[in-house]
C-alpha cells in the first residue's frame, strides 16, 4: 500500500505542472494568433461605382475591394453607400503594426 501511495503522490505534481503548461500555452496562442483579427467585420461606406452590370453596380471601396451592390440604379462615377465584409485586420491595421515592428528589428 505504501508503494501505491507514493506512486500517486509523484504523479499529482506532474499533472498539475502539465495543466499549468497547457493553460499558459492556450493563453499565449490566443494573444499571438488573435482570431478576432481574422473574423470578418461589416463595413459600411460610400463607394465609387466603376461599372454597371445586369446583376447590379460594381464599386470600389477605400480599402481597394470590389463591392457588388444589387438592384443599383446608379451610373459609372456615382458615389453610393454600400455594406461589405472584410477581415478585421484590414480595418484595424493589425498587420501594418506587425510590419512596422519587423522593420525596426530587421537590420
Amino acid at each position: 500500500m505504501n508503494k501505491m501511495q507514493k506512486t500517486t503522490q509523484k504523479k499529482t505534481p506532474q499533472l498539475k505542472f502539465l495543466s499549468i503548461i497547457a493553460i499558459a500555452t492556450a493563453v499565449i496562442l490566443v494573444f499571438t494568433i488573435t482570431p478576432w483579427n481574422i473574423l470578418p467585420t461589416a463595413v459600411t461606406e460610400n463607394v465609387k461605382v466603376i461599372a454597371v452590370t445586369e446583376y447590379g453596380c460594381i464599386a470600389e471601396s477605400s480599402l481597394g475591394h470590389s463591392v457588388v451592390v444589387e438592384r443599383c440604379m446608379a451610373s459609372v462615377g456615382d458615389t453610393i453607400s454600400a455594406q461589405y465584409y472584410v477581415p478585421a485586420y484590414e480595418q484595424n491595421g493589425y498587420y501594418d503594426k506587425i510590419h512596422e515592428k519587423l522593420e525596426m528589428v530587421t537590420p
